[in-house]
């Protein structure tokens, strides 16, 4: 239970009936350690390197290092940190239980015994992404969608159910109990963990986890330190490996004033967004403190948590206060827990003092009071739009879709600054060609869609679904529209998909459901839905429509992703915007409207009728939420979280150490990572005679790289499928059928909105293909295969901001399966360059200043990388010579710590952890 910690940390906490022992921070005295000026986060780091070194390789050095940190440094400092646990979500889940299980198989046939691959931390999975929207508008569409949802995932599912009887300390929250990231901030987290040892001693520490979803700091809200990392690092968590990385810089972001009426938490989420992603935090733990952090709801810090890979952070924290011990009492945490929370956090020094200012790298500021109505969109999040001027900032982007703006970014310029609603800003946007389709309905309705039409309305995602205060506006703005005599657009496919139960719980409780279900807005799931591109089929007659006349059509979501080809294969513009206004623009029917100034529509008199005559006051929503929502609504929410209901009960649950594939599964097979294993690893060699399989711009995301969203009938994917027998209408989705290599191989680079420089005229997943006479333009996948075939290596060269997006191990797992060596890129997102290391893909960067427009890079020539070997003598290289035909250049090696450099040695961190249990 207790090591020998070199501090004499270890002391105990006495707490009602109970004692804890605790490793105490101000323990950790000496000259230059300042311990108690430290940041919150950083405190919640050197606390698990007090209670784990010893065990885990930690030394006292490290925790001097850690407890010294200098807020000028740039990171050069490893150290490994050791979660409380691990989530995962079942789109990421399911391969990393397919791995761990080809793990076991790895580890028997190398004469080791399999049961050392079980998890040694606590692993929840929640079921959230597989849900689609098929069926919308009825109150049957939720039954209807669950019952869809089984048929298609029954081999997952019963792959799941394996699972929790063969592996130790992992569980499963079966489908249609919410967003796995709600229920993590709802239910699992524990914000202050506790464990009885051996001795029978109780020990207190701060929850921490990692997660297979880059959202996984939404439990930031709650003062949890928590990050996404991809699966195959979630996976050597489980077992017991530590997270090896660099001490981080730290933003302080102060926080001042509080919201003005109108605005919501979204409002605000989408503007420190803004300002981060602008300031520049990729890799840095976000830290919010000030007098303004009081003012700020628990549901609003989970929000911003929340979009923390959206601005590109590790985390963004809120220290613990008295509004954590409220929510935690308001979601049904036991008083014990609460008053446990309480004491630790104060006596660690982890309690909120508004007016101490803790150390920081850098720091930002924001009045609250400053935050007007937003969006963000057509394609990033961090492209925030006041809603005061989103008309002409859709015109001007369907202009510049159109081939119309001709590089005039004068308007981008001025979306900028922040307008208040009674200003129009100077620049006109041009007025794009306006196509037009005529749609008649089967029912008979007839109407006229243009550019800019809104097809999909969808209130959806973790990101807003877990706030009451935005969902319940959009509720009471529903009532009020159904009071005007206001629908929706005949158009427009609306849902409402929650995070949890307790949703539609304080909905009916409020007599708020029948308001949204008159607009359109029933129920169709608890899950990701839209947001991770399960949006289901558009109205059919719309769709034919879209793709008769080529028209440029919009989706709105209360989301957090809005990335080219994401949201739905026929929709070109997405924008990200509040509940409320999800429910507003469905009533719109387009993005081309003024909403503080053109009417919605007309009441039963004839009278237009705006958006402020709907939209609800701060007083009226926070009476709702006293007069709605209690505690044993949660209680009775997740008493059953485990158990799931019949149907999931009376699933089959397969039984035994080793998972029986089956050899005509699409959804489930054996990956080949572990195929001619050796107990030790080759020497790494240098990468001689490569080709480059894509040449990509700036943001390309890990949707690009790894689609998720549905499976296009003409692609690679869906003929595998269809050789297998399996009909278009069962595709399912790329998300969902991840535990099969050869469907996800064959979707890798295939969005449809890729743009491959090295295919020029072409969009989606092409590329040309060297090995062939003339070099022709072919599919990604097929060139892959015959460059596999001629030993052919590949690159990617890639701009700034490679990987951004997603968590998705399947970005680094289908590009290694593909042949790709290396990337060589201007910046990467961090989740996408560790899980390229740790698929055994070396991440290069070029040189500050340079790309591969600057070095005249055609991406038509044969690449030589060296340098490489100088890891086989326990060197990490600054730097490798590239030549590119008769073009040389330097790039940057960007394995960060010794550690990374184990898991390339190895080809893998999976081989690595393997080979490490092994011997």
């Amino acid at each position: 239970m207790s090591s020998l910690n070199s501090f004499n940390a270890l002391d105990h906490l006495q707490v009602g009936d109970k004692q804890y022992e605790f490793y105490r921070l101000d323990a950790v005295q000496g000259e230059g350690l300042d311990v108690a000026r430290l940041p919150y986060g950083l405190k919640i780091l050197l606390e698990n390197l007090l209670r784990t070194e010893d065990g885990k390789d930690i030394t006292a050095a490290d925790i001097r290092a850690l407890a010294g940190w200098d807020p000028n440094a740039e990171p050069d400092r490893e150290i490994s940190f050791t979660p409380a646990r691990v989530v995962l979500q079942d789109f990421t889940g399911v391969p990393a239980v397919v791995d761990l299980t080809a793990m076991r198989e790895a580890m028997q046939a190398l004469g080791g015994d399999a049961q050392k691959i079980n998890p040694l931390a606590p692993v929840e999975l929640v079921i959230d992404h597989s849900v689609i929207v098929d069926d919308f508008g009825s109150p049957q569409s939720f039954a209807r969608n669950v019952e869809i949802e089984y048929s298609r995932n029954l081999e997952r599912y019963n792959f799941l159910r394996w699972g929790q009887t063969a592996f130790d300390n992992f569980k499963v929250v079966p489908p249609g109990m919410g967003i796995v990231h709600q229920v993590n901030l709802e239910h699992l987290a524990r914000v202050v963990f506790t464990r009885e040892g051996e001795d029978g001693r109780l020990q207190a520490y701060p929850d921490t986890c990692v997660g297979t979803d880059s959202h996984t700091p939404m439990v930031n809200g709650l003062g949890v330190v928590a990050w996404g990392v991809g699966g195959i690092e979630a996976e050597a968590a489980m077992l017991g490996q530590p997270i090896s990385m660099l001490i981080p810089r730290v933003v302080g972001f102060k926080l001042t004033g509080a919201l003005p009426e109108g605005t919501t938490a979204t409002d605000l989420v989408l503007t420190i967004t803004e300002m981060l992603r602008k300031h520049g935090v990729v890799g840095k733990f976000v830290e919010f403190y000030g007098p303004g952090v009081s003012a700020v709801p628990l549901a609003n810090r989970a929000t911003i948590g929340n979009m923390s890979p959206e601005y590109g952070s590790t985390i963004s924290m809120f220290p613990i206060d008295q509004e954590t011990l409220n929510y935690m009492a308001l979601t049904g945490r036991s008083p014990e827990l609460i008053a446990l929370t309480q004491a630790y956090a104060k006596a660690q020094g982890l309690w909120h003092d508004p007016d101490h200012e803790p150390r920081y790298s850098e720091t930002l500021e924001l009045d609250l009071s400053t935050v007007v109505p937003s969006i963000a969109g057509p394609k990033r999040p961090q492209d925030r739009i006041a809603l005061s001027v989103s008309q002409n900032a859709f015109r001007d982007a369907l202009a510049d879709l159109q081939g119309l703006a001709q590089g005039n970014n004068s308007y981008d310029d001025a979306l900028a600054e922040s307008f208040p609603a009674s200003d129009t800003p100077s620049y006109q946007a041009p007025q794009a060609v306006q196509q037009q389709a005529e749609v008649v309905l089967g029912d008979g309705t007839q109407f006229e869609i243009a550019d800019g039409a809104v097809v999909i309305a969808a209130i959806t995602s973790c990101t807003n679904t877990s706030n009451p205060s935005v969902m319940l506006a959009a509720a009471l703005l529903a009532k009020k529209a159904v009071e005007k005599g206001l629908q929706r657009k005949p158009w427009v496919k609306t849902s409402l998909a929650p995070g949890s139960r307790v949703v539609t719980n304080y909905y009916e409780r409020a007599g708020l459901t029948p308001y949204l279900n008159q607009l359109g807005f029933d129920l169709v799931g608890y899950g990701c839905t839209t947001c991770i591109g399960n949006s289901g089929p558009l109205i059919s007659e719309v769709s034919e429509a879209i793709n008769q006349h080529d028209l440029t059509v919009v989706s709105v979501l209360s989301g957090n992703r809005n990335f080219e080809g994401r949201i739905h294969p026929e929709v070109k513009m997405n924008y990200l915007m509040s509940p409320p206004l999800v429910v507003a623009y469905a009533l719109a029917g387009t993005m081309d409207i003024d909403l503080y100034n053109q009417p919605l529509g007309q009441d039963q008199q004839g009278n237009d009728v705006y958006l402020k005559d709907i939209w609800p006051t701060a007083a009226e929503v926070q009476a709702t939420i006293q007069l709605a929502i209690a505690a044993d609504m949660y209680t009775r929410g997740y008493a059953d979280v485990f158990a799931g209901d019949e149907r999931w009960q009376s699933l089959p649950t397969p039984q035994g150490d080793l998972f029986a594939w089956e050899q005509d599964s699409t959804y489930v097979r054996r990956p080949p990572y572990f195929e001619g294993l050796q107990r030790e690893p080759e020497p790494v060699q240098d990468i001689q005679g490569a080709r480059v399989l894509a040449k990509l711009g700036d943001s390309v995301t890990t949707d690009h790289i790894s689609p998720a969203g549905s499976i296009a009938r003409s692609s690679p994917a869906a003929a595998y499928l269809m050789e297998h027998g399996v009909q278009p209408s069962d595709f399912n989705s790329y998300g969902s059928r991840r535990g099969n290599h050869e469907v996800m191989i064959r979707g890798t680079f295939a969005n449809v909105r890729l743009r491959n420089q090295l295919a020029p005229g072409t969009e989606g997943g092409y590329t040309r293909d060297f090995t062939q006479q003339g070099a022709p333009i072919a599919t990604i996948y097929d060139a892959s295969r015959h460059y596999l075939q001629a030993g052919i290596p590949l690159v990617i060269l890639a701009g700034k901001e490679y990987g951004s997006g997603s968590s998705r191990d399947w970005a680094a797992k289908g590009t290694v399966l593909l042949g790709v060596r290396a990337v060589i890129a201007e910046s990467y997102e961090r989740i996408h360059r560790s899980n390229l290391l740790g698929m055994g893909v070396l991440p290069l960067q070029f040189l500050d200043g340079e790309s591969a427009a600057s070095l005249g890079l055609e991406g038509d020539e044969v690449l030589d990388i060296q340098g490489i070997t100088a890891l086989n003598q326990g060197q990490i290289p600054e730097t490798v010579q590239v030549r590119a035909g008769d073009k040389r250049f330097v790039a940057r090696v960007r394995i960060d710590t010794p550690s990374e450099a184990h898991y390339y040695r190895h080809g893998g961190i999976m081989q690595y952890v393997l080979r490490g249990l092994l011997n």
